[in-house]
């Protein structure tokens, strides 16, 4: 009999996931990655992950499936790589998307890594994405999750060839909706369960006051400019503001300003009308050529800069040293440099990286 590491967090996806193994004829073992813990985090909050309930639910699951359970501590591992890196790119002026460097680094690399070395024939997840392999040339292919609503392709961008021939998403063919009424019908406790939507180390989204705690230290106040470079406010710390943010300026004027830019080593945080937001040209580092081989000529795509973002013609020139430099048809809003830029090709995901430049103008 085939064995299966199920990843599970404690939600319903990745019960979901277990139940659809177990069904399929594997022998099933559940592992929840503990990845943080802090004393103030409430156990019943229902808005993010890694708390001691969505541990306790994990368990349950498994209890009730009849499968084996593990917890494997990650903690340290967590600060060092996702944490610190979040911290790293706000102080210099990005914004990470920690997420997608919890998968790169941890889900499917340690936990990928551990169920190989154990004789497990593949890591599971409650991820919706859909994993084929292309009959002629033997590649593993990543595609879109049959419900575009609930795509999750975006953050698994970095996944490599080998990872991709031990993973399996059983939740690609599903909406969300199946995956509750099967919930539901096996009586498993996660059924109704809300999902996670604040990264998990930031329940309550307050980023600035995050890295203050964190660190030790506050960001210094500075000067707000307009896009002339006149000082038209002060602000709280640069690290506090993101690329296209409006609430919260503490500046008045005719007309709404949205944060443009920001210098951290002077820092200022320049601000401006919505049509300065937008631009066409980026480049992107750590790029990952996923489904396909690197190419050797521009291609066209479809591109997202945003997790929810609707995906927008584009065309893409390999550079060296693993960057791309991307030109959209169309003008877009608000792309941030340390987010992620995905391109796909109809339902297939070609890759992605992290944006580093952006070329302002229209």
């Amino acid at each position: 009999m085939k064995r299966a590491m199920i990843a599970m967090s404690g939600g319903v996806d990745s019960s979901v996931a277990a139940l659809l193994m177990q069904q399929a004829g594997y022998d099933c073992t559940g592992v929840t990655m503990r990845l943080y813990r802090a004393p103030d985090m409430e156990r019943t909050s229902q808005k993010s992950c890694c708390s001691d309930a969505d541990e306790d639910d994990a368990a349950y699951v498994c209890w009730q499936l009849g499968i084996e359970f593990e917890s494997l501590c990650c903690t340290k591992e967590f600060e060092k790589t996702v944490i610190q890196n979040f911290i790293l790119e706000y102080e210099a002026g990005r914004t990470p998307n920690p997420c997608i460097v919890c998968n790169r680094c941890l889900k499917f690399d340690r936990l990928l890594s551990l169920a190989l070395e154990k004789g497990f024939d593949c890591l599971v997840t409650g991820h919706y994405a859909r994993i084929a392999q292309d009959r002629d040339t033997g590649r593993w292919q990543l595609r879109k999750a049959l419900d575009g609503s609930k795509d999750q392709s975006y953050v698994l961008y970095m996944l490599s060839q080998k990872q991709l021939a031990h993973l399996r998403f059983p939740l690609g063919e599903l909406r969300k909706t199946d995956t509750r009424a099967i919930a539901e019908k096996a009586g498993l406790v996660t059924a109704s369960k809300h999902e996670s939507q604040d990264i998990c180390f930031i329940p309550d989204g307050d980023y600035g006051a995050f890295l203050e705690r964190w660190t030790g230290h506050c960001d210094p106040e500075g000067e707000i400019l307009d896009l002339e470079g006149r000082v038209i406010g002060r602000h709280r710390g640069a690290v506090r503001y993101t690329i296209g943010q409006r609430r919260g300026l503490g500046v008045a004027a005719e007309q709404p300003l949205y944060v443009v830019t920001k210098d951290m080593e002077k820092h200022t945080v320049t601000v401006g009308p919505e049509s300065a937001l937008y631009s066409r040209e980026l480049i992107a580092s750590d790029f990952n050529w996923l489904s396909i081989p690197e190419p050797e000529h521009p291609v066209r795509v479809t591109a997202r800069t945003r997790y929810r973002q609707t995906e927008n013609q584009a065309t893409v020139w390999p550079l060296a040293g693993s960057r791309v430099r991307l030109v959209f048809d169309e003008p877009q809003r608000a792309v941030t440099p340390g987010q992620a830029v995905v391109l796909y090709d109809g339902e297939l995901v070609l890759g992605g990286g992290t944006i580093e430049q952006v070329h302002s103008g229209q």
